[in-house]
């Protein structure tokens, strides 16, 4: 086994900590985002001047939750992925 291969398959045995803890960060956004849109849109510091300021204010942090879902959904396919592997029998060469 090369060098690359080697990375990448520790990489890969490493994944699924690295996508716990960006799930942790993107999680704890989701408080942020409603505390964030009650504050900025309800006292009207910078709300309804435009409605593009409007979007971006809000609408962007929208977009994380395609993140939140992609984190989750990636979590849970590695540790499916990983289970399916745990529970195949091994196979012994010769």
């Amino acid at each position: 086994m090369n060098v690359w291969n080697k990375f990448w398959k520790w990489y890969e045995d490493k994944i699924l900590g690295s996508i716990i803890i960006i799930a942790i960060i993107q999680f704890i956004q989701v408080p942020h985002m409603v505390w964030n849109a009650d504050i900025m849109l309800e006292a009207g510091l910078v709300s309804r001047i435009h409605p593009v300021i409007d979007w971006f204010l809000y609408g962007v942090d929208l977009i994380e939750i395609i993140s939140i879902i992609n984190v989750g959904m990636i979590m849970f396919a590695l540790i499916k992925k990983r289970r399916a592997s745990k529970n195949q029998p091994k196979i012994i060469e010769r």
